[in-house]
């Protein structure tokens, strides 16, 4: 017997309803946030995986989806049909010569030019791919390939006997968006190379500088010569914000990330206190949590402007009007949007050069606002809003408006400033009077 005509258009009718909710719970899911969860983690040696658990774990615990491969995979892609396969990248291939497939030094630079974020570890086997990929983010490491950073002060105290390159790190960068609320107690440990940061670009920032006692050697032989870099200007880890926004976290050590480091003991030395765990673990933990933009990334919405009591947008202004202007700023908590609060963000009248620069009072739910007068010049203006902070990503801001001068039918009846010309011109007609009353009957 033939089932009824009907039965197969309910089952689509059906399965097109499935398929809707399924998308629907996903967009819900994933709703709102700032970046994607697809991560490619790139290694060397699969043995990675397991030596470097604690901190994959970390990612995965909070919900990022992490591909592992082989650097040398020969199917390796970021992208596919134009769009890109993954939302961040993680490089814990330090000796990796080349890559496989069509992943190389530009396909990574071109991933962050796009947007994208990345953490990138190396040590003392760093390849020059490695070493360029770094180079193009504005770290340049030690270019002695024996070198790794020695310090015979900060030392961690189970290195004592050793060529103290374990340095204990505490020196952190002073920034809550970058390294949380919550303060990194005990030392972090660190064995590898150190790098130079270039002190004018404003892009790259030490988060781990080493300590003034530090320098980079190779801890083998003895010194020759002095070694190009000393003190201060070593950086262990530094992390990069470009202006598109994407991130990027270099550390010299891979060791950083390992689990040997993230669970053990820690004493520095000259210091009488032991921690039971070292600063690895909450290290890495936030920092990843910056680069990944579950900090410290702020969205603007709903930019408005408009005449004092008055609600709509107008197409243009005219000198001297008074004017209201209002933007919405949020902030990504990792899990929400909640409203930012700060007393520092700006808003610019901009032709050629500011005219009017006001900063925008707050109702500390997200709205940030000002008024001001439309100043007596006309053209073409615009409100800007040009907004750097340290750990957050830049707003930038830009809405263009004429302003016209008055017409002449607006102008004052009678103008205050004029009032000199009206007296003599009234006086000269006076005067002629007076004088042709007296010329013609005069005798």
């Amino acid at each position: 017997m033939a089932a009824p005509r009907h039965i197969p258009i309910l089952l689509l009718v059906i399965s097109s309803a499935i398929l809707l909710l399924g998308v629907a719970e996903a967009d819900e899911g994933g709703e709102g946030a700032p970046r994607g969860r697809r991560l490619l983690v790139l290694v060397d040696d699969l043995a990675v995986r397991s030596s470097h658990s604690a901190f994959f774990g970390s990612l995965q615990a909070r919900e990022f989806d992490l591909d592992f491969r082989l650097a040398d995979d020969p199917k390796l892609s970021l992208h596919r049909y134009g769009q890109y396969l993954y939302d961040g990248l993680v490089l814990f291939a330090p000796s990796t010569p080349r890559f496989g497939g069509s992943l190389d030094q530009n396909a990574v630079l071109e991933f962050i030019d796009a947007g994208h974020d990345m953490i990138l570890a190396a040590d003392s086997s760093a390849s020059d791919l490695i070493r360029g990929i770094a180079t193009e983010c504005g770290v340049d490491f030690d270019e002695d390939p024996e070198a790794m950073v020695v310090d015979h002060i900060n030392y961690a105290v189970t290195d004592a006997d050793g060529d103290h390159t374990l340095i204990a790190g505490d020196d952190l960068i002073q920034s809550d968006v970058i390294l949380g609320s919550k303060k990194i107690e005990a030392p972090v440990l660190f064995r590898g190379i150190g790098h130079a940061v270039n002190p004018s670009n404003s892009l790259v920032l030490k988060v781990l500088p080493a300590s003034p006692s530090a320098y980079s050697a190779n801890p083998t032989t003895k010194l020759a010569s002095p070694p190009s870099l000393t003190g201060s200007a070593i950086s262990l880890v530094s992390a990069m914000q470009a202006r598109n926004n994407a991130r990027v976290l270099v550390s010299g050590s891979l060791d950083l990330f390992s689990n040997r480091f993230l669970k053990s003991g820690v004493q520095k030395a000259g210091s009488k206190m032991r921690h039971e765990k070292a600063g690895n673990e909450q290290f890495v933990t936030e920092t990843s949590k910056w680069v990944f933009h579950e900090r410290g990334h702020l969205k603007a919405v709903n930019v408005k402007h408009n005449k004092v009591g008055e609600t709509n947008e107008p197409s243009m202004y005219r000198i001297n009007d008074d004017l209201e202007y209002s933007v919405e700023i949020y902030e990504w908590s990792g899990t929400s949007w909640k409203p930012y609060v700060a007393d520092d963000v700006q808003v610019q009248f901009y032709m050629m050069s500011p005219y009017v620069l006001k900063t925008l009072s707050t109702d500390k739910k997200g709205v940030f606002s000002t008024s001001f007068k439309v100043p007596d010049v006309y053209g073409v203006f615009q409100f800007k809003v040009e907004y750097q902070r340290l750990g957050y990503t830049g707003l930038s801001l830009s809405k263009q408006i004429p302003v016209r001068p008055y017409r002449h039918n607006e102008y004052e009846r009678f103008i205050t400033s004029a009032y000199p010309y009206y007296a003599s011109s009234f006086s000269t007609m006076g005067a002629f009077f007076i004088f042709s009353f007296v010329y013609l009957y005069h005798k």
